[in-house]
């Protein structure tokens, strides 16, 4: 009758000791699955099913983490929070990398390209002449150039 029962948070079918503490040694507290923190190189490699699955394990593991916050975690769990972040941020960037070289490549060369799809310049670039508006010649020059040809010495040597 004197015998207490510990409770672990653990995963299902899964004990570590007898008693029923995690391996953290905390009673009560959710084992994290530690992600590595992966390159983008590495990320580019994967389709996109591969990449939300990764996105998803990340948002997993930070609200993870944010709970073990807020119950009093570890420190090394803390200081885990700002690269499972990091991870979330390089995942979501080459996804919608990705996304928008499949956009490019649809549209291929059309006359009207969405704005975010167009090259990045700034606001005088785009309002610069394109080479042939800077060719082109009005009539009247046109005329004079015909009319008054450049001249061309020839030096006798």
């Amino acid at each position: 009758m004197g015998k207490t029962m510990v409770l672990s948070l653990g995963k299902p079918g899964e004990t570590d000791d007898s008693d029923g503490i995690s391996s953290t040694g905390r009673q009560g507290q959710v084992e994290t699955p530690t992600l590595v923190q992966i390159k983008a190189h590495e990320l580019r490699t994967k389709s996109k099913t591969e990449l939300l699955r990764q996105l998803d394990d990340y948002q997993q593991e930070l609200a993870q983490l944010r709970v073990a916050k807020v119950i009093g975690g570890a420190a090394s769990k803390l200081s885990k929070i700002r690269v499972v972040r990091k991870s979330i941020a390089r995942v979501l960037t080459v996804y919608n990398q990705n996304q928008k070289a499949k956009l490019r490549a649809a549209l291929g060369s059309k006359k009207h390209v969405p704005l975010d799809l167009r090259r990045k310049q700034t606001r005088a670039i785009r309002r610069q002449l394109s080479k042939h508006e800077k060719s082109l010649k009005t009539l009247k020059q046109q005329k004079k150039e015909s009319y008054y040809p450049k001249r061309r010495y020839a030096l006798k040597a």
